[in-house]
C-alpha cells in the first residue's frame, strides 16, 4: 500500500507541476531542491507514473556511488509499500534487483554508462533523472554528454532531468540546450552553525596524510557535540584510514559507533540508514553527503576535508589527495543535520577560512586520468571528445596522454577509432590498463584467474591485507568479511565476461589457485613468461592508473607508437602444455606487470627498488617482499617532498616474467656520457631505466663520444679546455668588442654561446678528441681565433680596436684588462708614469678606466678623467703618499711633469 502521508510530505512536491510542464515543453530540465525534499524518490515516481496517476513511463535514474543507488531504491520501494524488485528496482556492479515489472531502476552512473556502450538508443527508457550532478564526477558528466548526444542525433523524446541541491544550475540549464531551472523551495529546518576550529595550528592535509592532531581534535569535538545535543551524531572525514583513527579515539563514548563508506558492509550501510531507538555516532565519507537521509541525524561534525584524485604525470604516479573540502559540499553537509528537525553542524574551521574555500569541487575531468574517459569516447565515435557536450573540456595533454595508453593496450588505433578489442574492453567496466591484464592474463591463467587478481586490482584490498599481492589474493579467497565478499562477486562477473562462449569449466573462487586438473606441480615462472609474447605486449603512457582510488599513474620516458596488441596463444585454464598453473605469486605478478609494465621493478637494495619507469620506489619496514630480487608494482604513491615512490601494493616476479610482461621497454643500446668527471662508454641491456648487463664499450661511436665531451663541457664549464693567460685576455678582448661594436664581434663571454658554436671554434680538436685529458690538451685561444670575423676584414683590426697593450707617456707597454666586471677596459698603471699625459687614453673609442698605483704598485686612485684627476683628485694623493715614497717625484704641476719609471736618484743620474 501507498503511503501517502510520507509522500504528502516530501517538500519537492510544490515543485512537480512546473518541473512536468518544463519537461513537456522541452524535454529537459534542472531540478534545484534542498536536501531532504524528496527530489531522489518522490520525483522519480512521479515521472514514471506510479505516484500521482499520469502516462505510465520507465524512468532511470542515475547516482554517483553504489550506497546511495540501493538507498534509493529501497526508500522509493517502501514509499509504494513495496520490496525492492518490484516497480523500483536498483542495479550496481556486481548486484541487480530487479524484474519484469520494475518502471524505475536506480543505477550507478558507471552502469548506467556501460548501458549505452551497449545500446545507445536506450530502448524501453523514457526518463532519465541525472542525480547530485553538482559531484561532477567523470562518469556523471559523460553520462550527461552521451545523453545529450542520443536526444540530438536518435531519440529527440528521450527526456533529460539534471538534479541536485548545490550546482551550477545556469551552466547546466546551458548544456541542456536551454532547459529551464526549476527550483524547489522545500521546508528545510535550520542549522545552527558553530565553528569549532583546532586550539593550536594543525599542519594542512599533504596528499593522503592528515595531521593526527586534526584527526584528535574531530573526535574532542564528536565527544562535544554528544556532550552539548542530542540526537545522532554525523561526522564527515576525507577516507576510509581517518575513519577508523576516530573510531578508535571515540572508544568508551555512550553512542554506537558506525563506520560508513564505500567499502563497508552491506549490513553495516544498512543500519546507517536504519532508525534506531539508541544513540549514534556515524562516521562517514562523502558516500553521506548526499541522495541519502540518515535518520535520527541531528549533529552534523564536519573535518573540513575531501579527497581528490590526482596524477603526478612527472613521475607517473596517481592517488587520492586530501584536499579542503568545497563550500558546496559544507552546505551539502550541513544539509544532513536538518533534514528532520533543527539541528547543528560543528565546522573544525574558522568562518575566516570558510570565505577562502572554494565554491564547488574540482570537476573530475579536470583532475583524474583520462585513459578510461578517452576510451568510452572513442568507443563513441568522437575519439577526441570535441563533439560532447561537457561542462568543462578535458585537458589536451591528459587525453594525449590518455591516447597513449589506448594505443599502447591495443584499444584503438593510431588515428584513434577502437577495434573489436577496444569495444570488448570498453564493455568490462574497467580501466584500460585492467582490461587489458585482463583479457591477456586470461590467455596464460585462465579467464579464472586472471579475473580474480584483476579484481583485486580494480578495487584495492584493505590495508590489513598488506602489501604483498599474491598473499592478499589468498586472505580474500579465504576470507569472509565484506571485501572479500564484494571481491568473489567482482571475480565471479569478470571471470564471465572473458570466459570462452559455452565454457563451464572455470571454476569459482576459492578453488586453490596452484592445483591444475589432474594435480599436476605448478609451472616453473619461465614458462608462464614464454607465454607473454617478446614483443608487442603494449605500453602504457603517463598519467594512467588503474582506475581505483588508490591506484597510482605510471608512464615510462618511452612511448612506442607502434605496438600491436598481445596475441596469446590459448593452452586451457593457465597450464603450459606439458603441466600444472602457475604458483600464486607468479600468476599475481604477471596480471600486475601486464597491466603496470612500467612498474615492473628490480631491487637495488633491502627494501628499495627502481622501477622501469624511472622512479623510486621503496616498501615498508616489515614487508615480506623486501628481499625480492623483482617486483611487480600493482599500487603505489609518492608521499610529499618524496623523490622516492612508496609501494603499497605488489607481487614478486621473476627476471623472465618481468623481461616478458614489459619486452616493450627493453633496449640493447650503447650508452656514452659525462660521468664522475669523464666520458663512459658501454654497451648496456635495459628494461626501461632498469639496468639488466652493461660492459665497457671500447670503439664508441665518434658522433656520441663529441656528445658526451660536451655533455661534459656544459656540466664543468670551458675550464676543462687549456686557457693560458693569453687566451683567457683574447677571450676578454672579443667580449668586449661584442659588448662595445656587435656586428661581426662574437658573443665568447657566456660559456652557453660558446658551446652552441662549438662546431666553429673547438673543431676539428673535439671530434678528435676521447676523454677528459684530451680536452685539456686543446689551446683556448688557438680556437677562439676561429670565431674572429675574418671573412669581413675586420678579425686584421683586432689590435687596433682592442690592443693587448697600451703604451703610456713613460714608454712602457701595460696590459689592458678587458674583463666584463669592470664595464670598460682598465689601465692599471703607477701614477708617475702618467705625468703629462692631459687626456684619457680610449680604446675602440671607451675611455679606459685608470687605475693610478703607488710606487709600491698599490691602488692609490680610479678614474676615467684625467684631466679632472690632475686638477684635484690629486692634490690629496701627492699629500698622503710624497711622505710615504720621498725618493719618487711628486711634482705640483703633474700634467706638464715629465713622466718616469724611476726614482728622484735615478732620473738625476
Amino acid at each position: 500500500m501507498i503511503r501517502q502521508a510520507a509522500l504528502d510530505a516530501l517538500p519537492v512536491r510544490e515543485a512537480l507541476p512546473a518541473l512536468v510542464s518544463a519537461l513537456d515543453a522541452h524535454g529537459a530540465a534542472v531540478l534545484c531542491a534542498p536536501p531532504g525534499t524528496g527530489k531522489t524518490t518522490l520525483v522519480p515516481l512521479v515521472l514514471a507514473g506510479l505516484v500521482g496517476g499520469g502516462l505510465r513511463r520507465r524512468v532511470v535514474v542515475a547516482e554517483p556511488r553504489r550506497i546511495a543507488a540501493r538507498a534509493a531504491a529501497r526508500r522509493m520501494a517502501w514509499l509504494l509499500g513495496e520490496q525492492p524488485g518490484g516497480s523500483v528496482g536498483f542495479t550496481v556492479r556486481g548486484e541487480r534487483v530487479a524484474g519484469p515489472a520494475t518502471v524505475v531502476e536506480v543505477v550507478t552512473t558507471g552502469v548506467l554508462l556501460q548501458r549505452l556502450q551497449r545500446d545507445q538508443e536506450l530502448a524501453g527508457v523514457d526518463v532519465v533523472v541525472l542525480d547530485e550532478c553538482h559531484e561532477r564526477h567523470l562518469d556523471a558528466d559523460t553520462v550527461a554528454a552521451f545523453l545529450l548526444d542520443v536526444r540530438e542525433t536518435l531519440r529527440p523524446e528521450l527526456r533529460l532531468v539534471a538534479a541536485s541541491a548545490t550546482t551550477d544550475s545556469a551552466g547546466w540549464a546551458r548544456l541542456l540546450g536551454g532547459a529551464p531551472v526549476v527550483e524547489a523551495a522545500g521546508v528545510s529546518y535550520p542549522v545552527e552553525t558553530v565553528w569549532a576550529p583546532p586550539a593550536r595550528p594543525v599542519r594542512p592535509p599533504h596528499g593522503m596524510r592528515v595531521d593526527p592532531a586534526q584527526l584528535a581534535h574531530v573526535a574532542s569535538v564528536v565527544r562535544r557535540a554528544l556532550a552539548e545535543r542530542s540526537g545522532d551524531v554525523l561526522c564527515f572525514l576525507p577516507g576510509v584510514g581517518e575513519i577508523a583513527r576516530v573510531a578508535g579515539q571515540l572508544g568508551g563514548v555512550d553512542a554506537e559507533v558506525l563506520q560508513v563508506h564505500g567499502r563497508a558492509p552491506a549490513a553495516v550501510q544498512d543500519a546507517a540508514l536504519t532508525a534506531s531507538d539508541h544513540r549514534r555516532v556515524i562516521l562517514a565519507t562523502a558516500v553521506a553527503e548526499s541522495s541519502l537521509t540518515v535518520p535520527g541525524v541531528r549533529v552534523v561534525v564536519d573535518s573540513g576535508l575531501a579527497r581528490e584524485p590526482r596524477v603526478d604525470h612527472a613521475r607517473g604516479l596517481g592517488a587520492l589527495a586530501t584536499v579542503r573540502a568545497s563550500r558546496a559540499a559544507g552546505r551539502q553537509r550541513a544539509g544532513r543535520a536538518g533534514r528532520e528537525a533543527p539541528g547543528v553542524v560543528y565546522r573544525c574551521w574558522t568562518a575566516a577560512e570558510d570565505d577562502r574555500l572554494p565554491a564547488f569541487p574540482a570537476p573530475e575531468i579536470r583532475i583524474a586520468d583520462l585513459a578510461q574517459f578517452a576510451l568510452q569516447a572513442a568507443c563513441w565515435g568522437d575519439p577526441d571528445a570535441s563533439g560532447l557536450a561537457l561542462l568543462d573540456a578535458p585537458p589536451a595533454g591528459a587525453m594525449a596522454a590518455a591516447r597513449e595508453v589506448l594505443v599502447a593496450v591495443g584499444a584503438v588505433d593510431a588515428a584513434g577509432r577502437p577495434g573489436p578489442r577496444g569495444l570488448r574492453m570498453a564493455r568490462l567496466g574497467l580501466h584500460p590498463r585492467l582490461a587489458r591484464a585482463l583479457l591477456d592474463g586470461s590467455s596464460a591463467l585462465g579467464a579464472r584467474r586472471a579475473a580474480e587478481v584483476v579484481a583485486l586490482l580494480s578495487e584495492e584490498p584493505p590495508r590489513e591485507y598488506g602489501d604483498d599481492l599474491a598473499a592478499a589474493w589468498r586472505r580474500a579467497r579465504a576470507g569472509g568479511d565484506a571485501y572479500a565478499s564484494r571481491w568473489r562477486t567482482e571475480a565471479r562477473r569478470l571471470s564471465r565476461a572473458v570466459a570462452p562462449a559455452g565454457s563451464t569449466a572455470e571454476p569459482t573462487a576459492g578453488t586453490p589457485a596452484g592445483a591444475g586438473a589432474a594435480g599436476r606441480p605448478p609451472e616453473t615462472g619461465a614458462a608462464v613468461a614464454a607465454r607473454v609474447p617478446a614483443t608487442g605486449t603494449g605500453s602504457m603512457g603517463p598519467g594512467s592508473g588503474a582506475g581505483t582510488p588508490a591506484s597510482a599513474a605510471d608512464g615510462g620516458a618511452r612511448q612506442p607508437t607502434d605496438l600491436a596488441p598481445p596475441a596469446f596463444e590459448e593452452r586451457g585454464a593457465g597450464r603450459s602444455p606439458g603441466g600444472g598453473a602457475a604458483p600464486d605469486d607468479l600468476a599475481a605478478g604477471l596480471v600486475a606487470a601486464l597491466a603496470f609494465p612500467e612498474r615492473v621493478a628490480k631491487a637495488r637494495g633491502e627494501g628499495a627498488f627502481l622501477m622501469a619507469s624511472g622512479t623510486g620506489a621503496g616498501l615498508g619496514d616489515g614487508s615480506p617482499l623486501r628481499h625480492a630480487p623483482w617486483l611487480a608494482v600493482a599500487v603505489a604513491d609518492r608521499p610529499p617532498h618524496s623523490a622516492s615512490a612508496r609501494i603499497r601494493l605488489a607481487a614478486v616476479v621473476d627476471e623472465d616474467t618481468a623481461l616478458a610482461a614489459a619486452a616493450h621497454l627493453r633496449s640493447d643500446a650503447e650508452e656514452v656520457h659525462w660521468e664522475d668527471g669523464d666520458v663512459v662508454a658501454r654497451a648496456a641491456q635495459r628494461l626501461g631505466a632498469v639496468e639488466l648487463a652493461v660492459r665497457p664499450l671500447r670503439n664508441a661511436d665518434p658522433a656520441l663520444v663529441r656528445a658526451a665531451l660536451l655533455e661534459g663541457l656544459r656540466a664543468e664549464g670551458l675550464d676543462l679546455l687549456r686557457w693560458s693567460p693569453d687566451a683567457r685576455a683574447l677571450r676578454a678582448r672579443l667580449g668586449f668588442l661584442h659588448r662595445t661594436l656587435g656586428g661581426a664581434w662574437p658573443d665568447v663571454e657566456s660559456d652557453g654561446m660558446l658551446l652552441e658554436r662549438a662546431d666553429d671554434w673547438l673543431e676539428p680538436e673535439l671530434s678528435r678528441a676521447r676523454r677528459r685529458a684530451d680536452l685539456a690538451r686543446i689551446d683556448a685561444g688557438q680556437a677562439l681565433n676561429r670565431l674572429l670575423p675574418w671573412a669581413t676584414g675586420e678579425a686584421a683590426r683586432l689590435d687596433e680596436l682592442a690592443p693587448e697593450r697600451l703604451e703610456v707617456p713613460s714608454g712602457s707597454r701595460i696590459r689592458l684588462d678587458y674583463s666584463a666586471e669592470h664595464g670598460q677596459p682598465v689601465l692599471a698603471v703607477k701614477l708617475q708614469e702618467l705625468f703629462g699625459l692631459a687626456e684619457t687614453p680610449r680604446v675602440a673609442g671607451v675611455p679606459v678606466l685608470v687605475h693610478l698605483l703607488s710606487p709600491a704598485g698599490r691602488p692609490a686612485a680610479v678614474t676615467a678623467d684625467l684631466a679632472s684627476f690632475w686638477q684635484g683628485g690629486y692634490r690629496a694623493v701627492r699629500a698622503e703618499l710624497r711622505g710615504r715614497y720621498p725618493k719618487h717625484p711628486w711634482p705640483e704641476d703633474p700634467a706638464t711633469a715629465e713622466p718616469t719609471r724611476h726614482t728622484n736618484a735615478r732620473l738625476r743620474r
